[in-house]
């Protein structure tokens, strides 16, 4: 991902206020963040934990999506919709988040289980376990970062198109 101002971050946000825009904390670490390492940034509100931003490149423009972590709980492990891991560290939750425009104005809202603390990048980039002997690790670990900005992409352009 692109190195990105606070500004861009802030003006990137399709379904949120200027209010909501202006208030937002970035995360505490935004100073040292190794741009090269995250395929998306997220993070949640230190002051509002159940908020969630979540930024990433569409078409190569930031666009940031705010996000709702939702009060239920999966009741049996989750497993992330975005980095698939299936052997996460981290809890999985459900986020919603509103639509761009007018449908989201009229409340149509998204919503995908993902990792609680946005740690999709750091999964990803850990080593695979061998799935059989010859198993290309490096090569399933590109295929695992690749099939994240996908993911990502995906869901946040379903977010930004008007239905």
């Amino acid at each position: 991902m692109h190195a990105l101002s606070e500004s861009a971050i802030r003006g990137s946000f399709i379904n949120a206020s200027l209010r909501e825009r202006q208030n937002l904390l970035l995360p505490p670490d935004f100073g040292s963040l190794d741009w090269e390492r995250i395929d998306y940034l997220g993070w949640r509100d230190r002051k509002s934990p159940q908020l969630g931003y979540v930024v990433a490149e569409l078409d190569g423009e930031p666009v940031g999506l705010l996000m709702r972590q939702a009060e239920a709980r999966p009741r049996a492990r989750a497993q992330c919709s975005w980095c698939e891991d299936v052997q996460l560290p981290n809890d999985v939750v459900l986020f919603t988040t509103k639509r761009a425009g007018a449908a989201g104005r009229k409340g149509d809202t998204l919503g995908t289980l993902v990792c609680a603390e946005f740690q999709c990048s750091a999964n990803v980039r850990k080593r695979p376990t061998l799935a059989y002997v010859g198993f290309d690790l490096d090569a399933e670990r590109e295929r695992r970062i690749t099939a994240l900005r996908e993911h990502v992409a995906g869901f946040v352009r379903n977010a930004k198109s008007e239905r």
